[in-house]
């Protein structure tokens, strides 16, 4: 079972460290970031579980770290780490989508207990899915390769993973270049030109396909005008989320 995934954002590297080795001891991943926009970035990675977030943070703050995080992954457990202890702060960051808050300074033991408080609480997301089968080959995201009814293996790169990861989370929807760009690029469209995904979804047929042409594009279908979305053969092997009933 992978360790749950968690991403520090604190812009004081004493701070920062001493709760990534906490969070490392008690068994979890970390990913660190010292600032708003490296934050954000990191925040939506494939494979996060929870994020930790100051409030005061260069380039970006805190709050509007949330509130852009919030628009592309509303189910993200966040949990503030400030100064600021008045009401009226606490109330500002719920609002804006904050599962918990913890004021400084605080123990590595309580802040571990907020941690897997809310991690358990939210234990009822989708479960997450570890591999695809589909026409002439099987997806295994964990070790991000295609293995081929032959034997034959082919790598992905995160970015293909990740597309393939999101069409699968949303299936049976059709999801546009520009949700593409955001939830799995962690950019915005206005940052790169949507063919570009177009070229990347080539590759990744090209890939899932192997020696089979037609193959690819049975795995990733288009829906003209309007984006991409999973073929009808192709289906998700999923775990239970850790938590859940």
């Amino acid at each position: 079972m992978r360790k749950r995934c968690v991403v520090v954002i604190e812009d004081e590297e004493l701070i920062r460290r001493g709760i990534a080795d906490a969070l490392t001891a008690a068994g979890y991943q970390t990913l660190e970031a010292a600032d708003g926009p490296t934050g954000l970035v990191e925040a939506r990675r494939l494979g996060v579980d929870l994020v930790l977030l100051d409030l005061l943070l260069p380039g970006l703050d805190g709050l509007d770290v949330l509130t852009q995080l919030r628009q592309t992954h509303t189910h993200l457990p966040v949990i503030i780490l400030t100064a600021r202890g008045s009401e009226e702060d606490r109330v500002r960051g719920l609002r804006r989508g904050a599962d918990d808050y913890v004021v400084k300074p605080f123990s590595a033991r309580e802040l571990l207990a907020r941690v897997e408080a809310v991690l358990r609480r939210s234990g009822g997301r989708p479960p997450t899915i570890r591999g695809l089968t589909g026409p002439g080959a099987a997806v295994d995201f964990q070790r991000r390769e295609v293995v081929f009814a032959d034997g034959r293996r082919a790598t992905l790169t995160e970015m293909e993973s990740g597309v393939l990861l999101h069409l699968a989370t949303n299936r049976g929807r059709t999801i546009s270049r520009e949700e593409l760009l955001t939830h799995v690029w962690g950019i915005s469209a206005e940052s790169l030109e949507t063919r570009a995904i177009d070229m990347h979804i080539t590759r990744l047929r090209a890939k899932l396909a192997g020696e089979d042409r037609e193959a690819g594009g049975e795995w990733v279908v288009t829906v003209r005008g309007q984006g991409y979305m999973l073929g009808p053969e192709v289906r998700a092997e999923a775990e239970p989320a850790e938590g859940g009933s």
